[in-house]
């Protein structure tokens, strides 16, 4: 399935962008399927102890540097890890090591922003006056502002909100900070809830907005679960007009990224972007 046009000819404030896993390849090749169709690409990096990893060489990086020069393709990174100070025995969190790593080893890309979690599983129930989560929240801030002052420029390190929290659990942990946001709409659409008031919320540190589909968040069970992370055909056209036209009305200037995987999922949340924008703009 090809498009007859890329989203450059959309018009659009912001930069339209989609993961690295598109075609079942590596990075670079995925860089350069994407390029004539996409503005950015987001790099979901993993690894394995003892086992896979795809984290880029320095070579790897350079090419890739390379071909968004010669296509103006920018790159959004995803950091390994969700962020907390301390592991549990007390040490250094093994995930601030792995964030800096990968800031340096992808900054020759000049990221648009690097997406990260926060490690917030200890806390999730906690009561919003409990010391424990104000104990969390201090020292989240701390390892958040390391990885701000590794990345050089603060609000392009994008706090993501993830599925199964209160929307604003990363905010009052943001707020000690400089860091950007990254309001990731499929999480809100998969818990039920609407996205355009965090989106208007977040606006002056938003830096990266999060597309995806959701399937049978209104039916779902232990034995048939919500899916997100699917196609945007499956979203309906009011909903995905509804979030353009806030992020327009916003006048946001980061990366809408698309955030699925694989070929028809790609192709299809393209077009279902496309007809949006042919209704909002």
């Amino acid at each position: 399935m090809t498009i007859e046009r890329s989203v450059r000819t959309w018009g659009l404030p912001f930069r339209i962008g989609t993961t690295s896993y598109i075609v079942p390849d590596d990075l670079l090749p995925n860089a350069a399927f994407l390029a004539p169709y996409v503005q950015d690409m987001q790099l979901v990096l993993f690894e394995v102890a003892g086992g896979p990893s795809n984290l880029p060489t320095a070579a790897d990086v350079a090419a890739l540097a390379a071909l968004g020069r010669a296509h103006d393709l920018t790159y959004t990174v995803h950091l390994l890890h969700d962020l907390r100070l301390y592991d549990e025995s007390g040490a250094p969190a093994l995930a601030l090591g792995k964030a800096r790593q990968v800031i340096e080893l992808t900054q020759p890309l000049r990221p648009q922003a690097r997406v990260c979690h926060l490690d917030g599983r200890g806390v999730r129930g906690a009561e919003a006056a409990s010391p424990a989560l104000a104990a969390w929240q201090a020292d989240t801030a701390a390892a958040l502002s390391q990885v701000c002052g590794w990345a050089g420029d603060a609000r392009r390190v994008a706090v993501e909100n993830l599925e199964g929290y209160a929307p604003e659990f990363v905010t009052p942990v943001v707020a000690r900070t400089q860091a950007g946001r990254c309001v990731d709409v499929g999480h809100l659409w998969l818990d039920g809830i609407d996205p355009l008031p965090h989106l208007v919320a977040a606006r002056d540190r938003l830096a990266v907005a999060h597309l995806h589909g959701v399937t049978g968040a209104q039916a779902s069970s232990p034995a048939h679960p919500a899916r997100d992370h699917v196609s945007l055909a499956y979203v309906a056209p009011a909903q995905l007009d509804a979030v353009l036209r806030c992020l327009l009305d916003l006048r946001f200037g980061g990366v809408l990224t698309l955030e699925v995987f694989g070929e028809e999922d790609f192709w299809s949340s393209l077009t279902a972007v496309e007809a949006a924008v042919g209704r909002v703009v």
